[in-house]
């Protein structure tokens, strides 16, 4: 099974995530991710929905999506002519013996410390479910203390640049 992204503009109010995440259930959907958020218009949020499954059944989602009374459209991303991103937080165990290498690590991830203390450091990584992974096996021999991941947020390209493939896409 493949993994799908659905992105979904919907009216912005009380209720709407409710609805899409019981039309989920109701029809036996695994959702792998799901983030909502406001667009540039306040009256408007972009929904960003990861699914496993095959073409059959994600084209079932979409249509079972635009039938609910407040989404406005909804289109499944093509990879090449989309970008995605995916944000988390990562405590990890630090001393002062193995902060430089932990920074180190950081660096190379085009991550950053956003707090630390004597016992920990807390990073801030955004990019690609893959990159998020690598960063965290990365991470696992000093002790991962709590870890919070967003889910994938995502959108189209402009046509004008559908073409070009951002080399930050393909980093780890």
């Amino acid at each position: 099974m493949a993994k799908y992204i659905l992105n979904a503009l919907v009216e912005n109010h009380a209720g709407i995530l409710a609805k899409m995440a019981s039309l989920f259930a109701r029809r036996g959907f695994n959702i792998d991710s799901l983030a909502v958020g406001e667009t540039h218009d306040p009256k408007l949020s972009s929904a960003t929905i990861v699914v496993d499954g095959d073409a059959q059944t994600v084209d079932q989602v979409e249509k079972q999506l635009s039938k609910l009374i407040d989404v406005i459209s909804v289109q499944t991303l093509a990879p090449e002519a989309s970008v995605s991103r995916e944000l988390s937080l990562i405590k990890v165990s630090c001393t002062a013996k193995n902060r430089a290498e932990i920074t180190q690590i950081v660096d190379i991830f085009r991550a950053n410390i956003i707090d630390i203390s004597d016992h920990a450091v807390i990073i801030e990584l955004t990019g690609s479910a893959m990159k998020i992974e690598a960063f965290k096996e990365m991470m696992r021999p000093y002790n991962i203390l709590e870890m919070s991941r967003t889910g994938m947020i995502a959108m189209t390209r402009s046509l004008a640049d559908s073409k070009k493939v951002e080399a930050d896409n393909h980093i780890l």
